[in-house]
This record gives C-alpha cells, structure tokens and sequence, in this order.
C-alpha cells in the first residue's frame, strides 16, 4: 500500500532531488521508506547531528543550483535546525527543511512535551526561515510543497520549513485524489528573473565609462545567478578593479591581472589598499555587510556607486547607491555588457599591478616559510599547487576563511569555494563535506572535497567524519590545530589586558585528531614540520575515501591584518574594543565626479 510518504518522494523526485539529508524519526519513517523504495534515483544519507542535515543540504544547493532537502523528526530533531536555516536565510540559499510533527488531533499536548517532543515548532521555525507552514490535511499537502519550493527558490531564495504531522504522513495516498503535480520553474534558484529599467542601465553605464578607477565587488549573488561566466567576460573587456566577498570568491578568475581577491580584514591586502583609490564602487550581488564594507568605512565620501541585486530592500540599507539597479545579477549585467566600452585605463591598471606585486612578495616568502610550528599559508599554498577544477574547498569560520581566502586562489569562474558567511559558525566545513561529497559522486566525475578548519571548528562536527567513511566520499578534512580558538584568544590579549579565559583547546599533546580519524574510519595523517606537508597532501589527495591531515601551527599565526599589526608591536594592548562596532553614517553616494576622489 502506498502512503504519504510515497507521495513525498515522488514530488522530490519530480523537483530533481536526488539526495536527502537528515535523521529518521518515528513521525517521518513513512519518508524514509519512500526514499528506500525509489532508490537509487533518490538517496537519504543519515548525518549524526540534526545541525548537520542543513549545513550538508545548504551545500548540495550552493553547487547544483537546486533545492536542498534536509529532514528532521519533531522536538528534538528540530531544535537542532536553527544554525543551518539560519545560514541560508543570510546567504540567500534555497532549502526545504521537512519537520516530522505529532498527530494533528493533539494540539492541546504539545505544550511543555505532555506528549512526548511536543513544541510549537511554527512559532519555533518561523523567525528563522522565509516562510513555515504547518500541512493542516492531506488535500493542502501538495499545495504546500510547490509553495515550499516556490518560496525556496524565488527571489530571493532562502529556506523553507513544512511541517507535516504524523497522522498525515502515515496517511495512505490515494493517486486518484492526490496527483504528482509540480512547477519546473521552481526546480532551481532563481526561479524568477527580471532586469531594471532601461533608463537605469544607460544611467549605470555611463557612469561606469566616465569612471576613472572602477572598481567592482561582486558577492554571492554572482553565484547564486550563475553569473561568474558573464562577469568575468565583461571584466575581461572593461578591466576594472575586481574584488569579492568570501562567498562571491570565484565570481571572476583570481588570476587575471585585473582581480585582487577578497575585500574583508582577513582577505587580501591588495584589495584593501586599492579599494579606496577606486572612484566607482560597483556592488554587484553582495549586500554591503559588516565585513565587506571593511566595518561600513565603505564607500568613502569620494566614491560613486552602483548597487545590483534582485533584493529591492538591499539597495540603500548602509548608503544611499547614486543608481540603484533592482533584478536579478544575470539579467542586470547581460543588459549592460553592451553598453559597456573597452576604454583604457593604463594608470589606473599601473596602480593595481603595483600595489598587487608589492603584498605578492610578502606572500611569497610567507608561503616559503620553513618555520616550526608551520606556518598555514605554507600548507595552504602546497594545497593550492595539487587543486583541479573539479575539486571544491569548504571553509569553516574564522580563521580558516581567511588562509583559504588569500592564499588559494580561484583559477576559474564558478563557485567551487564554499563559505558559512551567512551567520559565520564554527562547524560548517565537516556537514558541509556531505552535502558536497553527495553532489560529487552523483556528478561521478572524480573531483574532490577538501575542507580547511580550526581544531575548534573542527571540533564542533567531528562526528559527522564518519559519516563521510560510512558513505565513502573523497573528503580531505585539513584541520589547522593550534590548540586553541585563535582569533578570541588574541582578542581577549588584545583587548582584554592579556586575558586568556576559555580558549585553550590542547592539552598534553591532546586531542590527537589524525588518531581520532583513524578510530573512525578514515586516513588520519598528522603533520608536525613544513617537509611533511607535500607528502601528507598527495597521500590524503590520493585516498579513495575520507581523510584527516591534522597540520600543527603556529598559535600566533593569523590571517587578520589589524591582528599582524599589533602582534608586531608588543605591547599595544587596547583596555577595551573601540570603534570596531560602530556604524558609519548612512551617506548619499555622489554622482562621478570631474575629478575623481583618491
């Protein structure tokens, strides 16, 4: 007899899922075994951690473009979604969380778990995702997921909670009354594309040809409107001054002599010290955050700006952009490029080589350092040397993002680098390997998963490793140990009179996590001398599984430039943080002067 369940598969299956992430619970068995009885078209894959399941189905989204999927049983199982839906909602990724829920009749128990796991998983869910719906019977239910799926994928995408109560899910399916109907449309994000107005394209793209020193800062929506290709062939032509957030990393080939990699404290030197020469601030698909915007110091009272994004809420939260250009990135840059001119700029290209070969030379000898402990970017560009275009790197929070950021460059347009910017937890990169590693074997092209983490990042969603064993996937976790959580650590020295209050994660040459690997399942290689880095990484590269090459580094080792700073100048220590969180005035971005500030 067919149930709900069958019913539920089949709409996924029609939505092109092929791969479900989550736990099983008694309320979602009926999923669970519609999943099983149309395999292999459609997987599920069991994470160890319900926090898990939406991280591995934020990643399956980010690189297919698609819905990812992830499930949860009630109470407990949704509890643990929060961090995952959360980091979507931020990052604009289109997921559908389906919730397991106790029997409609029982309203009245769900207060304070009377009936065991009851909560009010509406109210719960609702802050933290684009939209919750609670299936009220079996005739709303196939509604309510094209609606899920509508809203996941429509601009601008995010994620979805269905919750669907045991009775219903456990229900039979009746074929007759409830048939397999969905919305192509809906299948990939964006769902919905539309351009600005004419007026606002020929407004832009005047400016952006009378501008002397342009400079463009393209975001996730680049990726996210599969627009790295075209960017990348415009700025090819127009060759302004490319910078990228960590998630729009890969909008443009970091190797092109116009692009001067990632625009954030931790990121590229290049690209802070050549920013404020600009003249035009492109912002094109990213929305100006704490990070990107360098603490809101941009743009600067001298620079012109023009903000593309499919958000109309986006243009002018933190400045007031002199053209705002509302629709989708693709859309919006395909309307330009004819508009746009090749006209030379030769100071303005002298000032980007001059400023990017004087940062390459410090970089360069940080990456030739043979110092014990090792220094990351030694290990990060060793890395770099053995990447294929197939392979995709993950990184977890803090520092990581910025090792990878700076010192790994993106040789290709397309997102092959995934960063939690969305909300910036630690414990992204591991979940995140399974959602990646399902995508690579489905592809079943060979490419790898590396992901690069702190032992506390690393730390958080060790158990999911097995995961990765258990399901053989090609995973090179590289975890960066300096037994402690760096960046608090040294912001609690820095600004908190040498504090040093619950950060130290060593002890006694304890946890050994190439140990810990092993024990689960995987490779664990431990790495303690730059000589054993090249090895370590072509055994790990090599392995037909999951692995684990823990790299012992130096604790002073940091990726944040104010941090180098004042690590060089002992001494320093500040009582207190000072401006770091105080936002700049909202301003009016100016029109292209005659004689362009910086």
């Amino acid at each position: 007899m067919a149930h709900i369940g069958d019913f539920l598969a089949e709409m996924l299956l029609h939505y092109q899922v092929d791969t479900v992430f989550g736990m099983p619970g008694g309320q979602t068995t009926a999923l669970h075994d519609g999943i099983a009885r149309r395999s292999p078209a459609i997987r599920h894959v069991l994470i160890r951690d319900e926090r898990s399941a939406a991280y591995a189905a934020d990643a399956y989204a980010r690189l297919t473009g698609k819905v990812g999927v992830c499930d949860v049983t009630v109470g407990p199982g949704t509890t643990k979604l929060p961090d995952g839906l959360v980091e979507a909602l931020n990052a604009s990724i289109p997921m559908v969380a389906l919730v397991g829920e106790l029997p409609l009749d029982w309203l009245s128990l769900r207060a304070k778990g009377v009936a065991s796991q009851g909560m009010d998983q509406v109210a719960f869910l609702q802050p933290i995702t684009k939209a919750t719906y609670l299936v009220p019977s079996l005739t709303a239910l196939p509604d309510l997921i094209r609606s899920a799926f509508r809203v996941a994928t429509a601009p601008r995408p995010g994620p979805v909670a269905l919750i669907i109560p045991h009775d219903i899910m456990d229900a039979e399916w009746d074929e007759e009354k409830l048939r397999v109907v969905v919305d192509d449309r809906n299948i990939r994000a964006p769902s919905l594309r539309y351009g600005p107005p004419a007026a606002d394209i020929a407004a832009a793209a005047e400016l952006i040809n009378r501008a002397r020193r342009p400079a463009i800062i393209a975001g996730g929506g680049v990726h996210g409107a599969s627009a790295a290709d075209l960017l990348t062939r415009i700025a090819d032509r127009v060759k302004p001054l490319v910078v990228t957030s960590l998630s729009g990393k890969g909008a443009v080939p970091e190797t092109r002599d116009y692009a001067a990699g990632i625009l954030n404290p931790l990121g590229s030197g290049a690209a802070i010290d050549l920013i404020r020469h600009a003249d035009l601030l492109v912002w094109c698909g990213s929305k100006a955050s704490q990070n990107t915007a360098m603490n809101w110091t941009l743009p600067t009272a001298g620079q012109a700006t023009i903000t593309i994004d499919a958000d109309p809420l986006e243009h002018g939260r933190t400045f007031r952009p002199t053209v705002a250009l509302c629709g989708d990135v693709a859309e919006t840059l395909a309307a330009l490029d004819p508009l746009l001119a090749a006209a030379p700029r030769p100071d303005w290209a002298g000032k980007i080589a001059e400023v990017k070969a004087a940062h390459a030379g410090r970089i360069a000898t940080e990456v030739a350092s043979a110092s014990v402990p090792i220094q990351p970017p030694r290990v990060m560009h060793a890395l770099a040397q053995r990447l294929t275009p197939e392979d995709v790197v993950i990184s977890d929070a803090s520092w990581s993002a910025g090792w990878i950021g700076a010192y790994i460059p993106a040789t290709e347009p397309g997102r092959r680098f995934l960063y939690a910017r969305g909300q910036g937890g630690l414990g992204y990169a591991i979940p995140a390997a399974v959602g990646a590693g399902a995508v690579q074997q489905t592809r079943g092209r060979g490419g790898r998963v590396i992901t690069v983490s702190g032992d506390g990042g690393h730390s958080y969603a060790i158990g999911e490793i097995a995961t990765l064993a258990q399901n053989g996937m090609r995973v090179v976790n590289i975890v960066l140990n300096n037994g402690t959580l760096g960046w608090l650590q040294m912001w609690q020295e820095f600004f908190f009179s040498n504090l040093r209050q619950s950060v130290d994660l060593g002890f006694g040459g304890k946890p050994d996590y190439a140990a810990a690997a092993e024990a689960m399942g995987l490779k664990g290689i431990q790495v303690r001398s730059p000589d054993q880095i090249e090895a370590a990484l072509d055994e790990a590269l090599a392995f037909d599984g999951a692995s684990v090459v823990e790299v012992l580094i130096d604790p002073r080792a940091t990726p944040i430039h104010s941090f180098r700073r004042r690590l060089a100048e002992p001494g320093k220590v500040s009582a207190r943080p000072g401006t770091v969180y105080e936002l700049r005035a909202w301003t009016v971005s100016p029109a292209l002067a005659d004689e362009p500030a910086g």
